[in-house]
This record gives C-alpha cells, sequence and structure tokens, in this order.
C-alpha cells in the first residue's frame, strides 16, 4: 500500500491535483464546486486527482479506499461518523 501524499494547505488544487477526483475532467476546465461538496461530504474519490484514471473503490461501515494503477491507494472516512 502506498501512503496518502496531501498537498499543503495554501496549494492551487489545479496545479497540484490537475483533475477532478468526482468527474475525472480537468480541473481547470469547468466548475467543480458540486464535484467538491460531494467528495467533501458522503461519496469516495472515484477518480485520481493525478492522471483521472479510474481508480478502484472499496466502501466499507467505517470509510473508504481508492486505488489508482499507477499511484497507489488512498484511504478516508469523508461523510462516516
Amino acid at each position: 500500500m502506498s501512503a496518502v501524499v496531501e498537498p499543503p494547505a495554501d496549494a492551487d488544487l489545479a496545479v497540484e491535483r490537475p483533475f477532478c477526483a468526482w468527474c475525472g475532467a480537468a480541473r481547470t476546465v469547468g466548475d467543480h464546486a458540486g464535484c467538491d461538496r460531494r467528495l467533501a461530504t458522503v461519496d469516495p474519490p472515484r477518480h485520481c486527482p493525478l492522471c483521472a484514471r479510474r481508480m478502484v473503490v472499496q466502501v466499507d461501515p467505517v470509510g473508504w479506499t481508492a486505488r489508482c494503477s499507477r499511484h497507489g491507494e488512498s484511504a478516508g472516512a469523508n461523510g462516516f461518523s
């Protein structure tokens, strides 16, 4: 398993993570406010934010894991208490 590397808090998401983790589109194209809301509340990411590849996502009662074939695994508990 790979460690998750988070960008600095003041980082520009379009530079650090060029693709939307929900819809897979480039962050510089269109409005991703709805995608960001979904990711922040209930849904796990579906696309790798670094390469836009579709990820293998496993959701369980305590959180989720998502694995990109190129960039490894990330995990979270968004939307779960």
